[in-house]
């Protein structure tokens, strides 16, 4: 399909009329060129968690590339009481800022940077509701459907979510993000169209119910795809009537024509229970081969649970607990100011609150994730000002910022920044990855975690720790705002 995407609507009005009514601020009060840096970054894994995973930066792109007012939206403006000379600049809007992201597919932890934006404050601010929207989202549904795909233990899942999901964005994004996690494919449509994600799927219960039997129906679907043959046979009762019934389809439909039958898929009762006698019928009838898919409001503990008690299942369909996240359907991302450029010199910003979890980090900032050598696997991720270094090949300290008395010095360790350049003065400067290139750096990536970090329940937790001289600023803030 040609490689239209969402991006042809206009979406430069999806934003807060509050980062509106601030950049009219801006512009009436003569600092809207001031160059500010924000930060995006999220402060709780979901379903607590070891780890999230970065997604929604090809939606970012488009949107950042195709920022402009048409007419018809500076007339509706206009009747929102904004005056002329600010209407003029949005109707002459250029995007100009530079922006920072950590790439899509790659595991991310709470208080870094996975976003950096610099530019004029006007443009910074009111890019802020599509920052957050784009990389919320889709981070939150990869998240999920990477839990999901390693509580299968290598077995393939599929999203099929779509009639569930918040919307047509939500089916199409969530899809593609859910794929990005470690889905194989999606049922929805579109999202192959547009994306290249594999759309799968065979039938519903509507499709045995319109036939005059059971068998009439699966012999009808055997006949027209003899070679990708997968039967549903819930419908009616699985053991006395479906799954006999299926493997007479297979017989009289699918062998003659030299094909095997792919599979039969149960969507409902105990499907553990069931699968186990499907598995050693299938076998005794000499389909051995004939694979069995379990669908029906899974998630990962109950995919965990269903293989832990010996569940045959070969795949999973997972849907409205996928697309919709719903055992914690928010992603708590955030896009706070972190320093603004007073005549060229870096001024750090900070917001203080009673929750300490609420206090930011100031300074523009980069993240290092550290690595040992031997094993490969992430350790640590260490925020630093832009311009400091971490030598690998010297020992480096770390510390909790929180318990500073918690130090630990690591050697044979390799250090690599995890921002890396999106846009330099409005201009994309990154190359676009195909979906598939996505998926399996993410799976590379997560397997550069210890597994630890990837438990359900209480995960270790991963540190994300300050340079000395960033926590020290921090400090410095803090204090001078104390009251």
């Amino acid at each position: 399909m040609d490689e239209k995407k969402f991006s042809e609507r206009n979406l430069t009005m999806l934003f807060d009329f509050y980062e509106l009514t601030m950049a009219n601020g801006y512009f009436k009060n003569g600092v809207g060129d001031k160059t500010a840096y924000f930060d995006m970054f999220f402060r709780k894994v979901p379903d607590n968690g070891g780890f999230a995973i970065m997604a929604g930066v090809e939606q970012l792109v488009e949107y950042l590339e195709n920022l402009h007012f048409t007419d018809s939206e500076i007339d509706f403006l206009k009747t929102k009481g904004f005056g002329d000379e600010f209407l003029e600049y949005l109707k002459n809007f250029e995007f100009k800022c530079d922006v920072d992201c950590v790439s899509e597919g790659m595991p991310i932890f709470p208080g870094e940077p996975i976003v950096r934006v610099k530019g004029p404050v006007i443009q910074a601010q009111f890019i802020e509701t599509m920052v957050l929207l784009c990389i919320n989202h889709q981070s939150l549904i990869a998240t999920k459907s990477n839990r999901v795909a390693r509580a299968s233990r290598g077995r393939a899942v599929m999203e099929f979510g779509s009639r569930r999901a918040q919307g047509f964005d939500g089916a199409v994004l969530g899809a593609r993000a859910a794929y990005i996690g470690g889905c194989v494919g999606t049922a929805c449509t579109l999202t192959d169209c547009l994306y290249g994600v594999p759309a799968l799927g065979t039938m519903a219960h509507s499709w045995i119910q319109m036939f005059d039997s059971e068998l009439e129906a699966f012999c009808a679907y055997a006949r027209e795809y003899p070679d990708n043959c997968t039967l549903l046979i819930d419908t009616y009762n699985v053991i006395k009537s479906g799954l006999p019934n299926a493997i007479e389809a297979f017989r009289r439909e699918v062998l003659p024509r030299g094909f095997r039958p792919k599979g039969v898929r149960i969507d409902s009762g105990d499907i553990t229970y069931l699968s186990r006698k499907v598995r050693k019928i299938l076998d005794e009838e000499g389909f051995e081969d004939c694979k069995i898919v379990a669908s029906n409001s899974l998630d990962e503990y109950i995919i965990r649970d269903m293989l832990l008690q010996n569940a045959q299942v070969d795949s999973f369909g997972v849907g409205e607990r996928l697309i919709t996240a719903s055992s914690n359907p928010v992603f708590g991302g955030v896009y706070k100011l972190a320093a603004i450029e007073n005549d060229g010199v870096i001024v750090p910003k900070i917001k203080i609150s009673e929750n300490v979890t609420k206090i930011t980090t100031p300074g523009v900032k980069t993240v290092w994730r550290l690595y040992d050598r031997q094993s490969n696997k992430a350790f640590a991720d260490v925020l630093t000002f832009e311009d400091e270094i971490i030598d690998d090949t010297k020992p480096y300290e770390i510390f909790d910022p929180e318990y500073t008395w918690k130090r630990k010095t690591v050697t044979d360790f390799r250090a690599e920044k995890i921002l890396s350049p999106l846009f330099r003065n409005g201009k994309l400067v990154a190359q676009k990855r195909d979906i598939n290139e996505i998926r399996a750096f993410c799976a590379a990536q997560v397997d550069n975690l210890w597994d630890e970090v990837k438990r359900f329940e209480n995960p270790h937790t991963y540190y994300v720790d300050l340079s000395q001289k960033l926590w020290d600023e921090k400090q410095r803030l803090i204090s001078e705002f104390k009251l």
